[in-house]
């Protein structure tokens, strides 16, 4: 995509309009403020957890998933209209263009459906990357470190941010299958073949990724690899 980006105008029409973006920070905040001002009692409630023991990592991250499930519901439609306002630049196509116009037109082709499209796959990343993060961390920080070493606490910031890292990287095929759905045969040349497979579920994207040993697609910051199965097609800059 990013060779198709290059060769077909500069790097300001690939970026879409900044609203869509701006309304999924906002709530995103928003909702980010409500939860740390009233959460609900979770597990062991009625009894307050000593910091730093398994029930309290249990205790907090059960917290800290509901208010990120809230908020991918809630920004999900946002989401949706991003990424295809990035993936209509493909096709050179003008179908997305503003917030309003979006809504509209996803609402108009798809129903209320439309505005959901790659929710579950996006739900199901999040959920596993926060409890494989947070209970790996609070693994590496019980066992792995000793509280009488020196700059104990900027070595189990350390450990969180390595266990984000890799709970990451074990849940991106969660992420590419949503990013896929959300724009799949959605009316745009990149969500079609043959730029893409057009899937009736995430499942069977999941399954057709998988078949092709694509799961994880577009993971490398710094390389990429020629797709499974694909030949590119120099003159017509495409794989086939």
């Amino acid at each position: 995509m990013e060779q198709r980006v290059s060769s077909k105008g500069s790097c300001q029409g690939s970026v879409p309009a900044p609203s869509a973006p701006l309304c999924t920070a906002l709530l995103c905040s928003f909702l980010q403020k409500c939860q740390e001002h009233g959460t609900p009692q979770v597990l062991g409630g009625q009894q307050k957890a000593v910091e730093g023991s398994l029930q309290h990592v249990v205790n907090e991250t059960t917290k800290e998933m509901i208010a990120r499930s809230c908020a991918t519901i809630v920004t999900h439609p946002f989401h949706v209209i991003t990424l295809r306002c990035m993936v209509q630049f493909i096709g050179r196509e003008t179908k997305y263009s503003g917030v309003f116009d979006s809504i509209v037109t996803v609402y108009r082709e798809e129903g209320l459906l439309g505005f959901f499209a790659g929710l579950i796959p996006r739900l199901l990343g999040d959920v596993l990357s926060l409890w494989i993060c947070n209970l790996l961390a609070h693994l590496i920080n019980t066992y792995a470190i000793d509280d009488s070493m020196s700059h104990t606490g900027e070595i189990k910031n350390c450990s969180q941010a390595v266990t984000g890292f890799f709970a990451s990287m074990l849940t991106y095929p969660f992420v590419l299958v949503s990013n896929l759905m959300a724009v799949n045969n959605c009316g745009l040349a990149g969500g079609l073949p043959p730029y893409a497979s057009v899937c009736p579920t995430w499942v069977d994207c999941w399954r057709h990724l998988s078949r092709e040993g694509n799961m994880s697609r577009g993971n490398s910051l710094f390389f990429r690899k020629l797709p499974a199965g694909k030949i590119y097609a120099v003159d017509q800059k495409r794989f086939f």
